[in-house]
């Protein structure tokens, strides 16, 4: 079959050489961004500690925000967590309630019309990865995780940290207990899924819920990962002088690494705009090197279960898409769809 052509969003750069920037450089080729994720000397901003119990505690002790010498002990704690869940069980698991929701709105919206975002893509992943994490009440984490996620990334609103603040205590009370760094690093593993995990699905039902049943979710999540990825960009600081395609980076200089071009770069991904489920090449979406997501079989099969589901059962409703303002994530507001 012919398959669409997907556009890149309106603010998204150019593919080639870095580039500087107000703040240091863009980093936008796929062979760039690897290097960049795979070179020592190119670091996360780290984060400062903060009281215990805070959000400023649990960014200052997850692995996501440590320094080198911090980060794989932390790292190591997240992967324990999810070294006994099986992504196969968690598809089946997040199908089973994506369905049951879809049974209770039946004929309630207007015009057979279900709101994804809200009642699916943010709900179901994180309720069901919460269970499985072993919180008490797996329904009451999904609130506590999004208003953590809300404020986890720099710049956030003082009340909106203060929401953090209080969610973070009532997930450390949710939680079985542990260790602090056991215990901020399996909240950890909900809040970098929240956000990436319901704009993956999000994108998958924009681009691919028309997309004909022979293809299988997990070929169309590839391939919206690569054209609307959720998580558009990411951080890194140089430590030393280097050089990248030709270009001088300074010690202490930010780059600032688009996923979302380097996915589209034409050396790697011919007719890069095309949608064409199944074709090789390197995503970048879920980083790389000693920093690459843990978690990326277990939010592939998340969405997976959620999506299977809509595509049985529902089909577009033909409105627009909005999305959250947000400087590295692209995530819809609201997105409907309607019951076939």
């Amino acid at each position: 079959m012919s398959w669409p052509m997907i556009p890149p969003a309106p603010d998204t750069p150019a593919c080639g050489p870095p580039v500087p920037a107000d703040d240091g450089w863009v980093v936008t080729r796929h062979a760039d961004v690897v290097a960049v994720l795979t070179d020592p000397r190119c670091v996360v901003p780290v984060a400062s500690a903060g009281p215990p119990g805070t959000l400023a505690w649990l960014r200052g002790t997850v692995s996501r925000f440590s320094a080198p010498d911090r980060h794989p002990g932390r790292r190591a704690l997240g992967v324990a967590a999810l070294r006994d869940l099986d992504p196969d069980e968690l598809r089946a698991a997040a199908a089973r309630l994506a369905g049951e929701t879809l049974d209770r709105l039946a004929g309630a919206g207007p015009a057979g019309r279900v709101e994804v975002m809200d009642r699916l893509a943010r709900r179901v992943p994180l309720e069901v990865l919460a269970a499985r994490l072993g919180l008490a009440d797996p329904a009451a984490a999904v609130p506590a995780v999004t208003a953590v996620a809300a404020a986890y990334h720099p710049g956030a609103e003082p009340a909106a940290v203060a929401r953090a603040d209080r969610a973070v205590a009532a997930l450390l009370d949710l939680a079985p207990p542990a260790p602090p760094e056991a215990a901020a690093n399996r909240i950890g593993l909900l809040v970098q899924a929240a956000d990436a995990t319901a704009g993956l699905i999000g994108a998958a039902v924009r681009h691919g819920l028309g997309a004909p049943p022979p293809l299988d979710t997990a070929d169309l999540l590839a391939e919206v990962l690569r054209l609307d990825p959720p998580v558009r960009a990411t951080r890194r600081v140089a430590t030393g002088a280097l050089r990248l395609d030709g270009r001088e980076i300074s010690a202490d200089e930010a780059l600032l690494l688009r996923f979302d071009t380097a996915n589209r770069d034409p050396a790697v991904h011919p007719d890069p705009d095309r949608f064409r489920p199944g074709r090789p090449g390197r995503v970048l979406t879920f980083g790389a090197g000693p920093r690459g997501c843990p978690g990326e079989r277990h939010a592939l099969a998340l969405a997976a279960g959620v999506v299977d589901v809509l595509r049985d059962r529902c089909r577009p409703a033909g409105t627009p898409a909005r999305y959250v303002p947000h400087p590295t994530l692209r995530v819809p507001t609201d997105l409907e769809v309607m019951f076939r």
